[in-house]
């Protein structure tokens, strides 16, 4: 059985329909595996860190320096999306491209998300995953730990091994991410074949190289304008990224991201278990950003529609605002992207035309969206002087309880 295994031509796996058979089992039991963390990972670094930054006194002012950043970063995003979609051009010269079916989404109003966000049933929020529910009551327990003091020390002592225990299981886990992408990755390519990619490359090619920009050059920049290293970024943060472009899931990475910009981006745990979960559901620099900003455009030029200053504006702060008020809302991308076209007044129905390569640009969106959860942190814990820069840089080895790696005199100082 095994010598017949090895005898199978696994380019041809890769390259033909037979690929979809034999390496998408491979990639959903790792899917399985990360999604496995994600909710018992969230309500115990939520707990503990909202437990400690809740003893200090730069709580209000790390959370206000976190959203700032996802503004601004959201809005470079959309600007580099806008400036590739003009350069590339993606929808001159199409026609008659095959209408794909697109299911309808609802948008929900800013207060349904926000009445969404609690929970009637934590428990029922554990069991189907609803981040932004965990996230709410987890922080509410964080709070009552603060309040209640030495009176809760025990329970406070079992959130912070709980978050250990699921940490150590996380690493587990990233060992079998080349297993994993390679089954992920080879199932796509062999389920779509290239032939399906033709007719909308130059769309592709606009998504793909907009991400690219905006991570290897408009990140490096803020990184160096922070006197942070970019190649140490990138290091620490390639096991996310690889994972993010296989499972196309923020969510799904986020015990991978919440793991690599602790361990190996020099983010105190207490600062990062609080921003990366919440970065994962409202930062989404591909999805909400650069990819609504391009097929719109793309939209557009295929009507041979003329967008005017006035919709660009709106595509900008629809992508700047969009992705709070979608938070937690399956699909985001396509939810996106309805908001943005019904914002500035483009045909709605052109997302028909390019959602049948939509998991094809997801991948290289989510890399985008998972690369930027991460540097956000990194850039605010830089200027809050309680970044490992030791760690960061590979200097130093990260180590779980150690104080010299896990909370530097500048934690402290910060008040965490």
């Amino acid at each position: 059985m095994i010598a017949r295994f090895f005898k199978i031509p696994l380019w041809q796996l890769i390259l033909r329909e037979r690929a979809e058979t034999w390496l998408q089992p491979i990639g959903d039991v790792y899917l399985n595996l990360i999604r496995m963390v994600v909710a018992p990972l969230v309500l115990f670094t939520i707990a503990s860190s909202i437990a400690r930054l809740g003893e200090g006194v730069g709580a209000v002012r790390l959370g206000v320096r976190t959203l700032v950043w996802f503004a601004i970063t959201s809005l470079l995003a959309v600007l580099v999306g806008i400036a590739f979609g003009h350069l590339i051009n993606p929808g001159v010269g199409l026609s008659n491209l095959p209408l794909g079916e697109v299911k309808a989404r609802e948008i929900p109003t800013p207060l349904d998300v926000l009445i969404g966000v609690v929970p009637t049933n934590p428990f029922a929020a554990l069991s189907e995953g609803r981040v932004l529910q965990i996230i709410f009551f987890s922080a509410l327990v964080g709070m009552a730990l603060v309040a209640l003091g030495d009176a809760a020390q025990g329970v406070r002592r079992l959130v912070d091994e709980g978050a250990a225990v699921v940490f150590r299981i996380t690493r587990w886990v990233i060992q079998l991410t080349p297993f994993g992408v390679f089954g992920l990755i080879g199932a796509v390519v062999g389920g779509y074949g290239w032939e399906a990619l033709l007719p909308l490359g130059k769309f592709i090619l606009a998504i793909y190289a907009a991400c690219l920009f905006h991570i290897l050059v408009v990140y490096s920049g803020l990184l160096k304008l922070h006197g942070l290293k970019a190649v140490s970024f990138f290091r620490g943060a390639f096991a996310a990224q690889q994972t993010a472009f296989a499972t196309s899931s923020s969510l799904g990475t986020l015990p991978i991201t919440l793991r690599q910009t602790v361990e190996r981006l020099g983010v105190p745990q207490a600062y990062a278990a609080f921003a990366v979960p919440l970065g994962a559901n409202v930062k989404m620099d591909g999805c909400g950003a650069i990819y609504p900003a391009i097929a719109s455009i793309f939209i557009a030029q295929y009507f041979q529609i003329d967008l005017t200053l006035t919709q660009y504006v709106l595509i900008g702060l629809t992508a700047v605002l969009g992705s709070l008020g979608t938070a937690g809302v399956p699909g985001t991308s396509i939810v996106m992207l309805t908001l943005t076209l019904s914002t500035a007044g483009l045909p709605l129905e052109g997302i028909g035309y390019i959602v049948a390569i939509d998991r094809i640009i997801d991948m290289m969106r989510t890399a985008t969206n998972v690369t930027g959860q991460m540097l956000v942190p990194v850039l605010v814990a830089k200027e809050e002087r309680i970044l490992n820069e030791a760690v960061y840089d590979g200097r130093v080895a990260f180590l779980p309880g150690d104080p010299e790696t896990e909370t530097p005199e500048a934690v402290r100082a910060a008040g965490i």
